[in-house]
């Protein structure tokens, strides 16, 4: 290992574990291993890959998905989903807890958040399960898992950083490689839902309104999901461009259809928007520079060749890998995640003839369970705290999820077609 190599690994865990914020110690770790090297302008080099890093068409995306998934979060949107989820599931025994996961799966959809799914979602259906002697904390837990699969079924703002920093990736491709692998993942939570229905005897049913009316009314909400996606792969528009008609529509849909978005509302959404774009722009900023840094002491080259060094077997070097992935979610946000271990992780992948879509599909899958685990877990969190519970009490319960996730993980890995049927059919 060289010294610059060495220096990079201190600073960063050193100030990481001070508790500074991610974006802060990818950038001071750039600068400080850049400055090891000597022979280079320093602060010009840093500068100039943060700026270049942030200079790129498909990452204008990320601003108007956000501000469209804090529109749909504020919009009604909620409550009409979970209407239509009760009028599909709410019928079925303990369909309360499947109305649950089928919710999320859709707003997390038409919002892009998993930690809006839970708030939005959880603040309605945790009473109602606690109410009907689900448990609290399993209803906590439940939510948690349930809210991560909105980041697999498109769009997603992780598949525009994925697709940016792997390079040569469409947006399009990603966006409907993970329409089936997150249906994979909801499937897997709902069945471990059954498990724990049929273990219980809880047999409690959500009253659901009529199928048509229901539908009829979320259908407003589903249809963003519909024109993004249908214009970008009809050619109307691009995936950024795609990102500006979702903000335009989830403004016409709160504002001018549901009306539950108060014009004096805007600003401070409009705000929430920009302080989340900017720290994920910042994260990308320090990323690029600290990738700099990686790639001049040939660090993906290593770690690639270690990793094939273990294993010539692709079953082999994707479980090492998931492994690793799923360590680093218990500690790391999505974001930097994909920002540090795409361009580490990915040249060994390919080397194999393993398909950048679908190993992106893996890497999201990976740290959307690490959403849902302590000690960083944001959807856990957050379900702990609109649930009024502890994450002592809850990660017993959340187990069964867990391994439910991890499941489905394993299909997604191991089962390429999961992935890469609906692109490929699509001609992406």
């Amino acid at each position: 290992m060289s010294a610059e190599l060495l220096v990079l690994l201190i600073v960063f865990i050193a100030v990481l574990g001070l508790g500074v914020p991610v974006a802060v110690c990818l950038g001071l770790a750039a600068i400080v291993s850049i400055a090891a090297i000597g022979d280079v302008p320093t602060g010009y080099l840093v500068a100039q890959r943060i700026a270049t890093g942030i200079a790129s068409f498909p990452l204008l995306a990320i601003p108007f998905f956000v501000l469209s998934g804090l529109l749909m979060g504020e919009g009604g949107m909620a409550r009409r989903l979970i209407d239509f989820a009760a009028a599909l599931v709410g019928r079925l025994p303990g369909g309360l807890a499947y109305v649950t996961t089928v919710t999320c799966m859709l707003f997390g959809a038409v919002s892009g958040s998993a930690v809006a799914a839970v708030s939005s979602i959880g603040s309605f259906m945790i009473p109602q399960m606690v109410s009907n002697r689900y448990g609290r904390d399993f209803s906590v837990a439940l939510t948690a898992t349930s809210a991560t699969t909105g980041l697999i079924i498109p769009p997603s703002n992780i598949m525009i950083v994925y697709a940016v920093v792997a390079g040569n990736v469409s947006v399009a491709a990603l966006f409907m490689a993970g329409f089936v692998p997150g249906v994979v993942v909801g499937l897997c939570i709902m069945t471990a839902a059954f498990v724990y229905n049929v273990r219980t005897g809880n047999q409690a049913r959500m009253e659901p309104p009529p199928v048509m009316p229901a539908l009829v009314a979320a259908l407003p909400s589903m249809l963003l999901v519909v024109i993004v996606l249908g214009g970008i792969l009809g050619g109307i528009f691009s995936a950024t461009e795609a990102s500006a008609v979702a903000v335009a529509y989830a403004l016409l849909l709160g504002v001018g259809v549901y009306r539950e978005i108060r014009v004096r509302k805007l600003p401070d959404i409009l705000l929430r928007s920009a302080k989340t774009t900017a720290v994920v722009m910042l994260l990308i900023g320090t990323s690029q520079a600290l990738s700099w840094a990686l790639s001049f002491e040939r660090v993906p080259q290593t770690a690639g060749d270690a990793l094939l060094g273990l294993s010539q077997n692709p079953v082999v070097v994707l479980m090492i890998i998931n492994v690793l992935l799923l360590v680093v979610g218990t500690f790391m946000d999505m974001t930097p995640a994909t920002l540090i271990f795409t361009p580490i992780l990915l040249p060994a992948v390919m080397a194999l003839g393993i398909d950048p879509v679908h190993f992106g599909i893996i890497l999201i899958t990976n740290l959307c369970i690490g959403l849902c685990t302590p000690p960083v877990g944001t959807c856990l969190f957050l379900a702990c705290s609109v649930g009024d519970t502890t994450i002592a009490r809850v990660v017993p319960r959340a187990i069964p999820f867990f391994l439910a996730m991890v499941v489905a993980l394993l299909l997604i890995t191991y089962v390429p077609w999961i992935s890469l049927a609906l692109p490929r059919y699509l001609g992406l």
